[in-house]
């Protein structure tokens, strides 16, 4: 995890094994979520390993993380995450139902959003993850 506020791009990490998925995840996204955000720059995962691989590696502001994914399930690695990454970044979980929300909390993801993807629903739940780490222009 590195400060906002010094670069130029924020990393977005979307993890699912369904290519579909993750392609809803970004165009959801987009390229900039706010004005007084640095662009997204997206790293797409489809399994597990590389998942943990690149957050050892540092440097990702945003996860996201789909809870319907096999072998591994998102709620299970945003678990892990947390469990064990000191100042962890903030973690999505897409749930399959909203009834599956409490999951999340279990999984210890800081929001849930659930599939279908709602664009409007994933972009805000990005946005108050990743504003309040960006210090105030004003």
């Amino acid at each position: 995890m590195h400060d906002v506020s010094d670069v130029s791009r924020l990393k977005v990490l979307v993890y699912s094994d369904d290519v579909n998925a993750r392609q809803q995840v970004i165009l959801a996204l987009g390229r900039r979520l706010h004005p007084e955000l640095p662009e997204l720059e997206y790293v797409e995962v489809a399994t597990e390993p590389v998942v943990i691989a690149t957050m050892d590696a540092g440097g990702v502001d945003l996860v996201v993380l789909d809870g319907e994914a096999t072998p591994a399930g998102g709620m299970g690695i945003a678990k892990q995450l947390k469990d064990e990454i000191f100042r962890c970044p903030p973690v999505i979980v897409l749930t399959g139902r909203p009834q599956d929300a409490w999951l999340a909390t279990w999984s210890r993801a800081d929001a849930a959003v659930s599939h279908p993807i709602d664009p409007l629903q994933l972009a805000e739940a990005a946005l108050g993850l990743l504003r309040p780490r960006v210090p105030s222009t004003s």
